[in-house]
């Protein structure tokens, strides 16, 4: 067996804020899959074009590459595991949202996590075998979880399929020029349907989260690389920098240069 460390981190979600709360309530994805691990406070979070609030107990998988944003206060805590794709754990392919009730289950859950920080932290021998293990067994958590609790991502209806296949289309092609018109099109619904089924799902209009997710990159862009503002506005598929600028500084209420000189 090989005895290379799995491609995990794990951080408070409280330090997910780290830079600025736009960090967490951007729409974004992450190239890893996520588990959430809510142990205080409340907040919303909005994933794949839904959105449930959370609180106490409450877990959340979201699968890499998926779009999502959640609204929190100081007085959330909690952990956020970021790992690899790894065929043996068998994770969900959908997001999930589990109000974990049972004292059991969470003081599982809370113990898994609290295990893997250990074997993270440490270099005891066997560490990268132990921590395999580990993550087996937090995928089988997930997994008896998921038959037991109400799902309050789970695209049950109409509505919710649209809603969710709308943010995937969205993920996929925001930095193209492709409209909300182009995208109801794709999905075989007027852009009006699509609003109204938006708005319904998530409190946004489609527009809106369109335009959240491009804003939402060009902050990571501007904060995180040194990419020139012309360049970015092509990267996302704005027709020129000018528009770029005015369109962000709206959304923002800040031009980019002053957002990326305040990071």
């Amino acid at each position: 067996m090989s005895d290379t460390v799995p491609d995990l981190r794990m951080t408070p979600i409280a330090q997910l804020m780290q830079g600025g709360r736009w960090r967490v309530e951007s729409m974004r994805s992450y190239t890893r899959h996520q588990l959430l691990w809510f142990t205080r406070g409340q907040g919303r979070l909005t994933v794949a074009g839904i959105t449930r609030g959370f609180g106490v107990h409450n877990a959340a998988f979201i699968p890499a590459g998926t779009m999502h944003a959640f609204e929190i206060t100081a007085a959330v805590y909690g952990t956020a595991l970021f790992f690899a794709d790894d065929p043996a754990l068998a994770l969900p392919d959908a997001p999930h949202h589990l109000r974990i009730r049972e004292s059991a289950a969470q003081v599982e859950l809370t113990a898994l996590l609290e295990t893997l920080q250990r074997e993270l932290d440490g270099d005891r021998p066997a560490r990268a075998r132990a921590l395999r293990q580990y993550l087996g067994l937090l995928s089988v958590w997930l997994e008896r979880q998921l038959l037991v609790n109400d799902d309050q991502l789970a695209p049950t209806d109409a509505a919710r399929r649209l809603a969710a296949g709308y943010a995937a289309l969205v993920e996929r092609d925001f930095h193209t020029p492709l409209s909300v018109s182009d995208y109801a099109a794709a999905l075989g619904v007027t852009p009006t349907h699509l609003t109204r089924v938006c708005h319904q799902t998530c409190g946004r209009t489609a527009s809106e989260l369109l335009a959240e997710r491009k804003i939402g990159e060009a902050r990571r862009l501007l904060a995180d690389t040194k990419l020139p503002v012309k360049d970015i506005a092509v990267q996302l598929g704005y027709r020129s920098p000018a528009y770029f600028t005015r369109v962000f500084q709206a959304r923002t209420g800040r031009a980019p240069l002053t957002f990326r000189k305040s990071g």
